[in-house]
């Protein structure tokens, strides 16, 4: 059935709640009532059923469930090595080696590019490990989630291995097949990697913001809050997660926390290979990263990182058997927040998907507009679809192959940008939105709340995806009237975007400062 402008309604509705009322679970289950009552013909039985069945189907599919298992496992894992002492010891090893503010969110954003496998595991294992750093260096809690997300989706979606490469490959690979299109989906992944506007600029603009003073909007709020009087938390004044009654062992090393961080990593891509069929033979190990179950590589790196950290702390006793019923217990506490968001992001998307909101949104938004507006076009329908849905890789399933359509009435040589435009944004959309559980979970990492972390980042992500919109304009012009091949295009439109960035921030910045003089973060 085609319910066309009724199925904007459940996104609207929940997103409109979530940023008035700040309270995210009862703005998704509103959203995710509505659709349902739309998909039941307005019968209110009918729809809190098909509510419950919907969020049911959600908690038993084999990759959500791996995904809520595996944030068990990093709680517990994070509570075992904050009470043996290493998260304490790594602050202060940390605090000896960086000096300054700049010092700790550089340092955030180099560990999250670091950690490209999986946004998930990005998100919450940097904020497990810089949240000590950033607060003795009085980093606001919104910032800090800040960095954690633009190093999660960016990442990910420009690294040439990770669990969404597997995703896009697969969903041009299809769409090439099916067009005859002679192109290798992991080459033309590579080639993609320059024009991706969004996530590089997001990531050029993390940097030129940690190394500077230029912040605005609500963020520069927060900034200057925790620089004047220490409270990283926001005007609420308060953690999200309080800990504060840990007892935690003062024979802790730095090496308690290295080493059980350092096993998650490394188990974890042993299982992405292990998952891929690495090890059944017959397949490279890039072969079976990419083929890889994503999901439950990261419940098998949870649980044996768990296991690595019994085995380095109770024979040190460091760690007691007594104190492994209270890691578990408040562990997964701890995780209850992003867990219970998670279900109810899960349950809005399903609805959402069966109401097609995404393949409405692209088919009613404008095919009259000359060709060198294509690649913009399709960056701001990715962006305004993923934000609506919460979903990147959802939106990558819609708009792919949508865009190479586009591409081929008109020119096949658009077909690359126009691919990376959808990529690009998709995550911003995904970059911005409450209900996605990249978000949520960056929030989760940094002990931020959910909304005020939305409201802080929003006009980040916007202001980078406008620059990326000219971008992409840019790029369309070169490549459709110019004549420039789409790597040439997609480069040069890069330059020019990464310049007015910069001087876009200045203004931002200058405006920030007039309008809130006492805001001088």
């Amino acid at each position: 059935m085609d319910y066309q402008f009724l199925s904007l309604l459940p996104p609207i509705l929940s997103i409109t709640l979530a940023l008035a009322t700040k309270k995210v679970i009862p703005s998704l289950l509103a959203g995710a009532l509505s659709g349902a009552l739309i998909l039941a013909g307005g019968n209110p039985i009918t729809a809190v059923g098909h509510t419950l069945s919907t969020m049911w189907s959600s908690v038993s599919d084999s990759w959500n469930l791996s995904i809520l298992i595996f944030l068990v496992f990093l709680g517990i894992l994070v509570h075992l090595v904050t009470m043996a002492g290493g998260s304490r010891e790594y602050g202060v090893w940390a605090e000896k080696r960086i000096k300054s503010r700049q010092g700790a969110q550089i340092a955030t954003l180099i560990l999250g590019v670091l950690i490209f496998i999986d946004d998930y595991f990005n998100s919450l294992t940097v904020g497990t490990v810089m949240r000590p750093v950033t607060d003795k260096f009085k980093v606001s809690r919104a910032k800090l989630a800040y960095i954690i997300d633009s190093t999660a989706a960016p990442v990910c979606i420009i690294a040439p291995i990770s669990s969404w490469v597997v995703t896009v490959m697969s969903t041009m690979g299809d769409k090439f097949r099916t067009e005859g299109i002679g192109l290798d989906p992991f080459i033309s992944f590579l080639k993609l990697i320059p024009m991706n506007l969004y996530a590089l600029l997001t990531l050029a603009m993390v940097a030129v913001l940690s190394l500077s003073d230029l912040e605005f909007g609500p963020m520069a709020q927060h900034e200057y809050l925790a620089i004047t009087t220490g409270n990283v938390h926001g005007p609420k004044g308060e953690s999200v997660v309080q800990v504060e009654d840990t007892i935690i062992n003062p024979k802790g090393t730095i090496w308690d926390l290295i080493i059980p961080i350092g096993g998650l990593v490394l188990f974890t891509i042993i299982a992405m290979a292990y998952t891929g069929g690495y090890f059944a033979g017959g397949i490279s190990f890039l072969g079976a990263i990419q083929e890889t179950d994503a999901a439950t590589a990261l419940k098998i790196g949870g649980f044996w990182a768990i296991v690595l950290s019994l085995v380095l702390f109770l024979p040190r006793q460091v760690l007691t058997l007594k104190q492994l019923p209270e890691a578990a217990v408040k562990g997964t506490k701890s995780m209850l927040p992003a867990i219970t968001i998670l279900i109810f992001a899960w349950t809005i998307g399903s609805i959402i998907g069966e109401l097609n909101t995404g393949v409405y949104l692209a088919n009613s938004l404008g095919k009259t507009l000359p060709p060198f507006l294509y690649p913009a076009l399709v960056f701001a329908l990715a962006g305004l679809i993923a934000f609506a849905t919460g979903t990147s890789w959802g939106t990558f399933a819609i708009m792919v192959p949508i865009a190479i359509d586009f591409a081929l009435i008109f020119d096949p040589e658009i077909t690359l940008i126009m691919i990376a435009a959808v990529l690009a944004g998709a995550v911003f959309g995904d970059h911005c939105s409450p209900i996605s559980d990249t978000t949520i979970l960056s929030s989760t990492g940094a002990q931020c709340d959910h909304i005020e972390h939305v409201s802080t980042q929003l006009p980040y992500a916007i202001f980078v995806a406008s620059i990326s919109f000219i971008g992409y304009v840019v790029a369309g012009i070169l490549i459709t009237m110019v004549g420039l091949s789409s790597s040439i295009g997609g480069l040069v439109s890069l330059g020019a975007s990464a310049v007015l960035m910069v001087i876009g921030l200045k203004i931002a910045h200058v405006i920030t400062l007039r309008s809130a003089p006492n805001v001088t973060a």
